[in-house]
């Protein structure tokens, strides 16, 4: 665990470092994002936030690859070296979208560049769980599609939510602290290594994000950008796949696992608890931008963290930490009924969500109420 938590104040601190350094970059080449109706911000920001995030990421993984227990799996170190490699791939493709506006084609070219880079060096999905509680095993052909998919989705749906001031990079760091806290307890359930893929990529992105924030938070002195919602998409990709490449599902399945832990399908159902509401809004937005004959990559005003802003009258960061509070709710609660199976866990989840429905909806009518005289 400490070298988990080194690697985390690496990544966060290297990130905090370069945020000023990128956003006066930013600002030199023009790399600012303009007043747009869509928009909630009144004055042009500058973006490429996410190079930073690159660059705490990549000092991060450098210095895991060095130190005496995480640095020693020779598979660990193969798949960092993949997924840094994807991922500079992808936040260069993003950058130059943040630059010069990429057409959407253009932009799905490179996306797909990085994840068949994370694919061949081995980050793939290699079965999925079956309702009967079989597993299906997938052919090489088919692993390399489904990995591939899920990678550009996943990029994608955090690019989405990322339209508020530190919305996105609030959201994956909880989604990645959740993921960490599962990944790492699963392997002290199981008496596994605990040195995994997944839970040296989740830690790093968790610790990126938090250096990030202080940046991008309300009100946001830079903006991730493409570079940064894509590169946060992929890595959080990558600990998912990796994870189920890692776990035998056998053995994930067997009485006295199955007693302490969900089965095999929970570590399918973690990353979509993590990324629900990006999921949701993106799903959302194609029904809604098709059904109005217009391009599901056409931006609008309709998301659901402008909702919160706009139509249920929370303020700007107060929109954010509702949608901090769902995040976290489904990522954690999903991890705490899949490692404390109890009614107690149970009782405190259905606490929270009640707790989170008053904050959506209640908290804002109440503010509009007028004062008694």
């Amino acid at each position: 665990m400490r070298e988990y938590l080194l690697v985390l104040f690496v990544a966060a601190g290297t990130t905090y470092l370069l945020g000023g350094l990128v956003r006066r970059f930013a600002a030199r080449i023009g790399a600012v994002t303009p007043i747009r109706d869509r928009d909630v911000h009144s004055v042009p920001i500058p973006r490429l936030g996410g190079l930073a995030v690159l660059g705490g990421v990549a000092m991060a993984f450098v210095v895991a690859t060095q130190l005496p227990f995480l640095g020693l799996l020779p598979e660990l170190r193969g798949d960092v070296w993949g997924v840094l490699l994807a991922g500079l791939v992808i936040a260069v493709v993003g950058g130059v979208d943040d630059v010069v506006d990429l057409d959407p084609i253009t932009r799905l070219a490179g996306q797909t560049v990085a994840a068949g880079i994370l694919v061949v060096s081995g980050v793939q999905l290699n079965w999925l769980p079956l309702p009967d509680g079989t597993t299906l095993s997938l052919s090489p052909s088919q692993s390399a599609v489904v990995s591939a998919l899920i990678i550009i989705m996943m990029a994608n749906a955090v690019n989405f939510v990322d339209g508020l001031d530190g919305l996105a990079a609030g959201v994956v760091c909880l989604g990645a602290a959740a993921f960490f806290t599962y990944s790492y307890g699963l392997t002290i359930g199981l008496s596994l290594n605990r040195a995994t893929t997944a839970t040296l990529v989740t830690v790093v992105v968790a610790g990126a994000c938090l250096g990030f924030l202080p940046h991008n938070f309300f009100p946001a002195r830079v903006f991730m950008g493409d570079s940064g919602a894509y590169l946060l998409g992929l890595l959080l990709a990558a600990s998912t796949i990796s994870l189920t490449g890692w776990l035998d599902p056998s053995v994930m399945t067997t009485s006295g696992v199955r007693q302490s832990l969900l089965p095999a399908v929970l570590p399918l159902v973690l990353p979509i608890a993590v990324m629900a509401l990006p999921f949701i809004d993106l799903l959302l937005a194609v029904i809604r931008r098709t059904r109005a004959g217009r391009s599901p990559f056409d931006a609008d005003q309709k998301h659901l963290h402008h909702r919160l802003h706009l139509e249920l009258g929370h303020s700007h960061p107060g929109a954010v930490l509702v949608m901090y509070l769902w995040a976290g709710l489904m990522s954690f609660g999903v991890v705490a009924i899949g490692l404390w199976t109890t009614w107690l866990t149970v009782g405190l989840v259905g606490a929270v969500v009640v707790l989170a429905i008053f904050a959506t909806a209640v908290l804002p009518r109440r503010r509009k109420l007028p004062h008694p005289l």
